[in-house]
C-alpha cells in the first residue's frame, strides 16, 4: 500500500516539472510563483513537522532552527567566499568590467550547475524522506498513510516544478533537469520501500528538516526572487505570483492538515 501511494506522488512530481519546463517566456512568474511557494513550504510545512518531530533544545534554541541557520549562512558564506553570487549587470547601463565573465544569453541565469545539482539533489532527498513518511506512517496506522499520502502528493507537484526550475536557472542544460526530475519523481517509491528496510530517528530527521528549510530559504530569498523581480521583469504580475505561491502553499497543509 505505501508504494501504490508513492506512484501518485511519481505522476504529481512530474507533472509539476513539465508545467515548468514549457512555461517559456513567462519565466519570471513561475520564477515568482516558485520563491512563494518556497517560502510556504518552509513556514506552513518543514518547520512546524521539524520541530514537532523533537523538542531537544541547545543552549535554548530547538535544533531545527539551528540548522535552519547554519544552512542559510553556510550557503552565504560559500558563495561569498568563492565569488560565485553575480548581480544582474545586464539590467543596468551597459558596462563592462575588467575579467567579468560573459552575461548570459537568457540575461539573467547564472551559469552555476554546481549549485543548481546540489539544490535538485536536496529536493530529491527530501522526496525520498516524504516517501519514508508514508511508509513510517503506514506501520503506524493505514489511515493515517492515506492522510499523509494526500499531503505528499499535493505537494510534490511544486516540488517537481521547483526541481526542474531550480536546477536549469542555474545553466545546467535540459538533460540534466530533466535527470533529476526523473529521480525527484522516483524518489517517493524508493522511500517508501525503504521503511520496510529502515527507520530514520525523529532526531536526525528533525535536524535534517531545519537544514532543507534553510536550504530552500537561502535559495528563494537571494537568488530566485531577485532573478523574477530584475528591474526589466520588475512588474505587478510576479510580485503577485510570489503571493501566490505563498498562499497557495498555505492552502495546501491547511487542506491536508
Amino acid at each position: 500500500m505505501p508504494i501504490l501511494l508513492s506512484l501518485a506522488a511519481v505522476v504529481m512530481t512530474l507533472l509539476g516539472g513539465i508545467v515548468a519546463h514549457h512555461v517559456g517566456r513567462q519565466r519570471h512568474l513561475v520564477l515568482g510563483f516558485a520563491a512563494g511557494v518556497m517560502l510556504g513550504v518552509v513556514a506552513f510545512d518543514l518547520l512546524p513537522e521539524a520541530l514537532s518531530l523533537d523538542s531537544h533544545d541547545v543552549h535554548g534554541v530547538p535544533v531545527p532552527m539551528l540548522t535552519l541557520a547554519l544552512a542559510f549562512l553556510a550557503i552565504h558564506v560559500i558563495e561569498r567566499s568563492v565569488g560565485m553570487h553575480a548581480t544582474h549587470e545586464s539590467d543596468y547601463a551597459t558596462h563592462q568590467h575588467a575579467h567579468a565573465p560573459p552575461v548570459p544569453h537568457d540575461g539573467g541565469t547564472r551559469s552555476r550547475p554546481g549549485v543548481g545539482l546540489t539544490a535538485g539533489a536536496t529536493l530529491v532527498v527530501h522526496s525520498l524522506l516524504d516517501g519514508a513518511a508514508i511508509g513510517a506512517a503506514y506501520q503506524t496506522d493505514a489511515s493515517l498513510a492515506v492522510a499523509v499520502a494526500i499531503g505528499v502528493i499535493a505537494h510534490d507537484f511544486t516540488d517537481g516544478f521547483n526541481t526542474y526550475t531550480i536546477t536549469s536557472l542555474y545553466g545546467n542544460s535540459r538533460r540534466r533537469a530533466l535527470t533529476l526530475l526523473g529521480l525527484d519523481a522516483l524518489a517517493p517509491v524508493a522511500g517508501a520501500t525503504l521503511t520496510v528496510l529502515l527507520a530514520i530517528p525523529d532526531g536526525i530527521l528533525s535536524a535534517y528538516l531545519g537544514l532543507f528549510a534553510g536550504f530552500l530559504l537561502y535559495l528563494a530569498t537571494s537568488d530566485i526572487l531577485p532573478e523574477a523581480h530584475t528591474p526589466r521583469r520588475a512588474t505587478g504580475w510576479t510580485l503577485t505570483a510570489t503571493v501566490v505561491g505563498t498562499a497557495f502553499m498555505w492552502g495546501v497543509i491547511g487542506l491536508t492538515d
